[in-house]
């Protein structure tokens, strides 16, 4: 919302319409650029002569320093007096077309009462000895203690100080309140305000377990610059921070410190607009939260997810279910991913239960809430880096549980574990690189990224791994994806794990704290000690109510283990053509749900997608079999329960279904993505008699293929015998024919307009109706009203058509329900 390349006048009165649309900004008074008061509606009845201000300003076109704008404010004000002649106001302030200022007036108005001072000067000038008088008079004032914010990244600020300090009578400034729902908010301002004008290498900090959100915490739970809570990484005092303050091995007490490279201008101005500390009642909350301030990339690496505290307990209740009501007396509990250790927030028996985690910080976390009342006890809480560290570190009592067989048994790993994974073809897709050093470098990995495979890029499952060889008799319970149960890159991972399932549910992953995507986080309970093949997972699904902070169960879900011949890969790779001429491509990722937005038609691959191999071409040899994968591929809605399922190696009914694969065609001519401009188009399902375009087609590929014209050579299967030589028009259902005529109509009715293209595709159809807006992507809808009836109408008719082959997918085994 920068105000840039406009005159001063429309300034001015852009800023009263967008912030302060509820005052008068229209009064003159005196020499004053910018005035705001009460609304004449609002004013008392006896108010006939007197106008409550509540700001009075200097305004500046274009970008200007904000302090030489009060300054000539102040000269302003005092060479007129305006004050003997107007109340005066809440505050004086200056804006430009970049950001505003404000000031409390009790903190300036001692200068307009100062002896021996010439008034009698040109505001404007700031070369006269007056002007650099008050400028370093107030220029240590304003840095201290001005509320500066930015039209473009502080205007939801500026409104609630505006709402919160424009008030009829009020006098002393009202700050944002900070509390458990704006924390994080005002953390992420707080990085790109503040954290830049501390002197610190912040690699090097990191490396040593000290992040941003430990300097937010000092700055955040301090009065008067002085940190005020305890147990703290970073402590707030006064013009430094103080760190990593220890015993040396003399006995003395040191500490190291860090400053501000600007003189604490930015600090000062950042939190001159907050109120601090927050209410007591809110500080363990926001210390506890202190995953929440870590940054993305260490939070993956680390695994600081914080777990909702309704799926903690319901986790608890699963636990209860497989190993008894008494399961905390007689089983040990060990959270080797504890983070600030919310996931044993429940739990009763303090004595058999231990919490680790990689991050000193969050121990010294932990440590602080026994004291507020955790129930854990101090020393069963320590560092431990788990993909790295021997057992040898672990306290005594839990390393005896671990070297006894029958105590091992009665151990249950509780767990919410990193998920990060090292890059794959998808995120070199997405970002064009990996992600280096996330998975790839632990011990646990280096050891068993031969046995387990690709699967080992996945933290989680390094955690798995480690559990499964090194504590091979305890009771695994934990959160994770159910790609290891079904997914094509664990196969490996499969043979290796061997383990009884005993119990779990599903949720949706986007009620995890910063995790996003439409996908099944899952709690299982495993026990190591039945070695066993995992042939499926059955798992209940439930649903939550944040407000109630309740869940239920709505169903049961079933995940199938597969073997590397069992996936839909396999079957479509036997119709691969590399003889006959391309008509197209279609466009290959990965074989499960999520995945089906990236499954379509085009006329040019990428070269990205031709490097990965994630092309098949298609041809007249191969496209009822192509047309059947898109199809299948497409006519099931991706929903967060079925988001992880493959797509499989069918049965061999399809092959004798010739209306399913009719529809399949039907469906693959009305859904892709042809453009003519990267070729010939062959993909016009109509004749030039049908539709009436102004020239003949180039191609008529299309309607001699359904016409029988067009020779099929291949057989459909590599194990059966090829079709029989005679061609036959196509028969196709009703449901087929009504997407036909509803497509008939739109072709006809686009080749009545001018300037059209007669070879148009369906995508250059709707290209041409719809336009593309200001970044080059095609609009969602057009202006023409026709236009839109007809691709409404074709829409519904596949709708209907992807109604009638969904069960297929599932009947020939493309899908297992």
């Amino acid at each position: 919302m920068a105000y840039d390349a406009i005159r001063e006048e429309e300034l001015k009165n852009k800023v009263a319409k967008d912030f302060f649309n509820a005052f008068d900004c229209t009064k003159i008074m005196g020499n004053l650029d910018f005035c705001v008061t009460l609304p004449t509606a609002t004013k008392a009845p006896n108010a006939l002569f007197e106008t409550e201000s509540f700001f009075w300003a200097e305004a500046k076109k274009g970008k200007a320093e904000i302090t030489k704008s009060m300054v000539q404010l102040i000269l302003t004000v005092g060479k007129a007096r305006t004050f003997d002649t107007y109340l005066p106001p809440a505050f004086l302030g200056a804006f430009d077309a970049e950001k505003i200022a404000f000031m409390p007036y009790n903190d300036i108005q001692a200068l307009f009462y100062q002896n021996d001072f010439n008034w009698n000067v040109t505001p404007s000038n700031p070369d006269t000895k007056e002007f650099k008088q008050i400028y370093h008079t107030i220029v240590q004032n304003m840095e201290d203690n001005a509320l500066v914010y930015f039209f473009e990244t502080d205007a939801a600020d500026l409104r609630q100080f505006i709402k919160n300090n424009f008030r009829a009578g009020q006098s002393a400034t009202s700050k944002i309140q900070i509390d458990k729902n704006n924390f994080i908010v005002i953390y992420n301002k707080w990085l790109a305000s503040v954290k830049p004008s501390i002197a610190l290498n912040w690699d090097l900090a990191q490396k040593k377990g000290i992040i941003n959100g430990d300097f937010y915490l000092a700055d955040l739970l301090s009065q008067e610059n002085q940190t005020l809570k305890d147990k703290l990484f970073v402590l707030l005092q006064k013009s430094k921070y103080e760190l990593d303050r220890n015993l040396d091995e003399t006995g003395f007490f040191s500490q190291k410190t860090a400053s501000f490279n600007d003189k604490q201008k930015a600090h000062s101005q950042f939190w001159n607009k907050y109120e601090r500390p927050p209410k007591p009642e809110y500080w363990d909350y926001i210390v506890q939260r202190r995953d929440l301030l870590v940054p993305q990339d260490v939070r993956e690496r680390k695994g600081s997810f914080f777990t909702p505290q309704i799926w903690v307990e319901l986790s608890q209740r699963y636990l209860t279910d497989v190993l008894g009501d008494d399961w905390q007396d007689a089983y040990f509990i060990w959270d080797c991913a504890a983070g600030t250790g919310n996931l044993l927030t429940g739990l009763v028996n303090k004595y058999r239960i231990y919490a680790s985690t990689l991050d000193r910080q969050d121990v010294d976390v932990i440590k602080d809430r026994i004291k507020n009342g955790a129930n854990l006890l101090e020393n069963h809480v320590f560092q431990f880096d788990f993909l790295n560290d021997d057992f040898d570190k672990l306290p005594k009592s839990l390393k005896d549980i671990i070297n006894d067989p029958e105590k091992r048994k009665k151990l249950v790993i509780y767990i919410n574990p990193p998920y990060a994974e090292h890059g794959s073809r998808t995120t070199i897709a997405a970002h064009g690189e990996h992600k280096t050093s996330v998975s790839t470098t632990s011990k646990v990995y280096n050891n068993f990224s031969k046995d387990v495979g690709t699967a080992m890029r996945e933290l989680f499952v390094q955690f798995f791994v480690r559990i499964y060889k090194d504590i091979p008799d305890a009771k695994l319970a934990s959160f994770s994806t159910l790609k290891f149960v079904n997914s094509q890159n664990f196969l490996k991972f499969r043979q290796y794990f061997k383990a009884e399932y005993k119990k779990g549910f599903i949720c949706k992953a986007n009620t995890f704290d910063n995790v996003n995507g439409n996908f099944p986080i899952g709690f299982l309970i495993w026990d190591l000690n039945h070695k066993q093949d995992v042939v499926k997972v059955e798992v209940d699904v439930t649903l939550n109510d944040d407000q109630l902070k309740t869940s239920w169960k709505v169903g049961v879900k079933t995940f199938y283990s597969f073997g590397a011949k069992d996936f839909i890969s396999g079957w479509l790779r036997q119709f691969y053509d590399n003889k006959n001429d391309k008509i197209g491509y279609l466009i290959l990722p990965g074989v499960d749900m999520q995945q089906q937005n990236g499954v379509y038609i085009t006329s040019k691959p990428t070269e990205s997608d031709i490097k990965q191999h994630k092309t098949a071409g298609i041809t007249k040899i191969n496209l009822i079999e192509m047309s059947i994968y898109l199809s299948i591929r497409q006519c099931i809605e991706s929903t967060w329960i079925n988001n992880r399922d493959q797509f499989l190696y069918p049965n061999k009914s399809w092959q004798s279904d010739t209306e399913f694969q009719n529809d399949c065609l039907t469906y693959t001519l009305f859904s892709n993505n042809i453009q003519s401009k990267y070729g010939t188009n062959h993909w016009i399902p109509f004749t030039e008699m049908e539709v009436h375009p102004r020239e003949a087609f180039e191609s008529h590929f299309m309607t001699d293929f359904i016409k029988g014209k067009i020779k099929k050579e291949a057989p459909r299967d590599i194990f059966d015998a090829p079709p029989t030589s005679k061609k036959e028009p196509l028969a196709f259902s009703e449901e087929a024919q009504a997407v036909f005529a509803a497509g008939k109509h739109l072709w006809q009715y686009y080749h009545h307009q001018p300037n059209t293209n007669a070879n148009a595709s369906l995508y250059d159809i709707r290209e041409y109706f719809q336009g593309r807006n200001d970044t080059g992507k095609m609009k969602v809808k057009s202006e023409d009203e026709t236009y839109m009836k007809y691709i409404k109408y074709l829409r519904e008719q596949l709708h209907v058509l992807e109604t009638k082959l969904q069960p297929k997918v599932y009947e020939y085994g493309f899908l297992k329900a």
